[in-house]
């Protein structure tokens, strides 16, 4: 898309918010991973298991170096929420992969924006998951206008440098790729 921005710069990311420059530069990454836990039968109580577990090995390392970070909107953590599903399984709750802290507030909002996308499609996994499973964490949606307003600070926060955009897409696929390696553990 080309477009005139604020200052009156054409360009092709001009008229593009940061978290669609986000969206569209990380695309590609999302389609990788979701290939890859596409592969698992959620009705079935194994692949289930093995799902949970993939996402254990890369989810609480992510929320644990963006903990309290400040410039970032509060996050509601769910590694507990998968724990917990985990522990109704019977399983145990494994080791994360290790994950570098952001180096900056935009790698935050670049790792932040795969976790909290995630929860977007947790709610429609959440429905492929029979009723007598547990499934706390996929049910663990945004309350109204949560993701609205994450994208909101995201896009202040970046205003247009795109120094700051190329920090938060690099972290992105950062987490994108930990969680690649984590389903295919």
């Amino acid at each position: 898309m080309v477009g005139v921005d604020g200052r009156g710069r054409t360009g092709h990311h001009a008229a593009m918010s940061a978290l669609a420059q986000l969206r569209a530069a990380t695309a590609p990454d999302h389609e990788t991973v979701d290939a890859v836990f596409g592969g698992f039968d959620l009705a079935d109580t194994a692949a289930y298991t093995r799902f949970l577990t993939a996402h254990a090995l890369a989810l609480p390392g992510v929320e644990t170096v963006l903990a309290d970070r400040p410039g970032l909107p509060p996050l509601r953590p769910r590694a507990q929420l998968l724990e917990a599903d985990l522990t109704a399984l019977k399983q145990p709750i494994p080791t994360p992969l290790a994950i570098a802290p952001p180096a900056d507030a935009a790698a935050a909002f670049g790792m932040a924006y795969v976790i909290e996308g995630s929860r977007l499609g947790g709610g429609i996994l959440a429905k492929r998951v029979p009723p007598w499973m547990p499934r706390a964490y996929l049910s663990a949606t945004h309350q109204p206008g949560e993701w609205r307003a994450f994208g909101q600070a995201l896009d202040e926060a970046a205003g247009d440098d795109p120094a700051w955009i190329a920090s938060a897409i690099e972290a992105a696929k950062s987490v994108f790729a930990l969680y690649g390696e984590a389903a295919r553990g």
